[in-house]
């Protein structure tokens, strides 16, 4: 039963400080500390461990490409002296033509050919390989998130959004993939290409190699201050991210109580101070990492400068020869483009590392206790259940269920009323292991049901909710759902008997039909579908959450019907606050504060003239 539809039956029992308490997350402008980002790394690499050595390999591959590449500026420099060779020369105040050796030329050419041609190639495998491990890991990490979910206890979500876990799934594990697969190896790529051409210079000509380097120094210092006042601007961008999706999910899927309610100011006005807040951080982050290529150009253009004011005063002392300061040009362009690469990459690796904490943070949450060393099943039960002194409370030290005791015989159906936030909805999960119980102990059929593992629990029951839940697909698979062996006509047996055949056969595609695809399905349908799904669903016990609150009289006098068809054979518990549908139960549980007040019967109750009376009483006087 979800948590959500707990806060409406049970207002004033939900856990305190749910994601909607006090705002979302992060609206205060800021993240409380900048995550550690070796840890954040360290983590995200012991994830991919399966996948080291293809990463390895291509990284290895994309550096050997670009090996190729910063070989070629010497053999270059190698080509303009020889070509300068055959150019005119003056001799005596004639000019006097050299001759081109054609034969050496070519054959740096053809040489500069296969290297750049290799680094082509080299550089496509590379990305190949990167490309397909980094969508297997993205792959992995959302499966991971989906599997994650289904492990987790219900009091997670009592404290984050659903958009917030959306925003991990998609988002977050985006970012993550984005970088694997372009900043990673560009990262590779730019170290290669730094190193290895401030190897080459200095092979080259050590005067030539200190200018354009100096030239440069200015570079790592900007590079080195960007970093450090970023990092904490890239995590509260994601965080804010994942607030406004967490929002967008909650007011769009509420936007017909927006709009009654005339909410739509408000909402307005708390999505514009969550994306103000995305706005400061996305803004100063990107800002920070858009600095990076102009300042490079302008050190690329000032090695420019250097390199041929140096450059020409060598060459008219004979130093070096035109050819060099040709190469060393080039040098420059990939000695300064690498820094541009290497700031633009350690930006994605911070943004990755905020990322990867949110998506790291959500797997390290702590999970239902595993369970598979339980022997223990329930098979074939009759319907027995007793709560025996059970107490509960959402958090630490704030009990809210006050030692509730009931014994419920096999076939019974009880009814738990109460007003709200008595704690009926709360005892029902309590029932189905959602929550834990502090003390006490839940049997069914005599068996604890703590002994027995949670699908087992889950087996044994078939649910009807307040909040209908509909899946996009046909009629008939939302009705079968997750039931094995269902016929089309036990379908259609389960429809007739809540009055749901004759609409789904005027229905172009009958059962066929896909919901949300022009079918239009009214509230009170949409319950009778949920209502024909746990009649396939066929379980021992049944759980009916205000059930009819959704349909007409009329309809309801139908539903009451299958109801009862639905009920017999079967330990039945409904929650009710229209107690006219609940005269028929075989006991009624009255609660008031956590506690049981009353049991009876309907006529035994009225007959007390207590609590259950003044609430029977008091919705005859409304109605009236």
């Amino acid at each position: 039963m979800s948590e959500q539809n707990e806060r409406k039956q049970d207002n004033g029992f939900g856990p305190p400080g749910g994601p909607r308490g006090g705002g979302p997350p992060g609206m205060g402008g800021s993240v409380e500390k900048a995550k550690d980002f070796k840890a954040s790394w360290g983590k995200l690499i012991s994830y991919c461990k399966s996948y080291m050595p293809a990463i390895v390999i291509s990284l290895i591959v994309a550096a050997i490409g670009t090996v190729f590449q910063f070989i070629g500026p010497d053999k270059l420099s190698d080509m303009t002296d020889e070509i300068m060779k055959g150019l005119p020369a003056i001799i005596d105040g004639m000019p006097v033509l050299g001759a081109i050796d054609m034969g050496a030329v070519t054959s740096i050419a053809l040489l500069l050919v296969f290297f750049y041609g290799a680094s082509a190639i080299l550089s496509f495998a590379g990305s190949y390989i990167m490309a397909t491990v980094t969508a297997r890991i993205s792959k992995n990490m959302r499966t991971g998130i989906s599997q994650k979910i289904n492990k987790i206890p219900l009091k997670y979500f009592d404290k984050t959004s659903v958009g917030d876990v959306i925003s991990r799934v998609t988002n977050d594990v985006d970012a993550i993939g984005q970088t694997l697969n372009q900043s990673l190896s560009s990262l590779i790529t730019a170290v290669t290409m730094f190193f290895g051409s401030m190897i080459m210079m200095f092979y080259t000509n050590w005067i030539m190699a200190l200018t354009a380097i100096g030239a440069s120094l200015i570079g790592f210092a900007f590079m080195a201050l960007t970093m450090s006042k970023s990092q904490k601007h890239f995590d509260a961008q994601q965080q804010g991210l994942g607030d406004v999706n967490g929002h967008i999910e909650e007011i769009y899927s509420g936007q017909s109580i927006v709009k009654v309610y005339n909410g739509g100011k408000e909402a307005r006005k708390t999505f514009e101070g969550i994306n103000e807040t995305l706005y400061e951080s996305g803004w100063k982050s990107q800002f920070l990492s858009g600095l990076m290529m102009p300042l490079m150009q302008f050190i690329g253009n000032f090695g420019y400068v250097a390199v041929c004011v140096v450059g020409a005063a060598l060459a008219m002392n004979g130093t070096i020869s035109f050819g060099v300061i040709v190469a060393f040009m080039m040098y420059v362009r990939l000695f300064t483009q690498p820094l541009a690469q290497l700031a633009q990459s350690m930006q994605a690796l911070q943004r990755t590392a905020a990322a990867s904490e949110r998506v790291f943070e959500f797997f390290d949450e702590e999970e239902l206790t595993d369970e598979s060393q339980k022997a223990k099943r329930l098979t074939n039960i009759k319907g027995d259940v007793e709560f025996k002194d059970v107490r509960f409370g959402y958090d630490k030290g704030k009990t809210i269920i006050h030692g509730f005791s009931a014994k419920v015989n096999a076939g019974q159906k009880i009814a738990i009323v109460g007003p709200t936030g008595a704690g009926k909805t709360t005892m029902v999960n309590l029932l189905m292991r959602f929550y834990e119980i502090d003390s006490g102990e839940i049997t069914i059929d005599g068996i604890p049901v703590s002994q027995v593992t949670r699908e087992n629990v889950h087996d044994q029951f078939c649910m009807v909710l307040q909040d209908t839940w509909l899946f996009e697909g046909t009629i008939k698979e939302n009705i079968i759902y997750s039931k094995q062996g269902v016929s089309d006509e036990d379908v259609k047996t389960a429809c007739k008997a809540v009055g749901l055949h004759h609409f789904i056969r005027t229905l172009p595609k009958g059962y066929d039909t896909v919901l949300g695809d022009n079918a239009s399905v009214s509230a009170g349908q949409r319950q009778l579908l949920t209502i024909a799904r746990a009649m396939i669903q066929n379980a021992p016990l049944l759980i009916l959450d205000e059930a009819t609150s959704s349909v007409d009289t009329r309809t309801e006098r139908i539903v009451q019907e299958a109801m009862d068809k639905l009920t017999q054979g079967r330990t039945s518990f409904v929650i009710a606050h229209r107690l006219s549908t609940i005269k028929n139960a075989d006991m009624i549980l009255v609660m008031r504060d956590g506690d049981v007040v009353e049991g009876g019967s309907h006529a035994e109750l009225l007959e007390q003239d207590g609590f259950y009376a003044e609430l029977y009483n008091s919705q005859f006087e409304q109605a009236s």
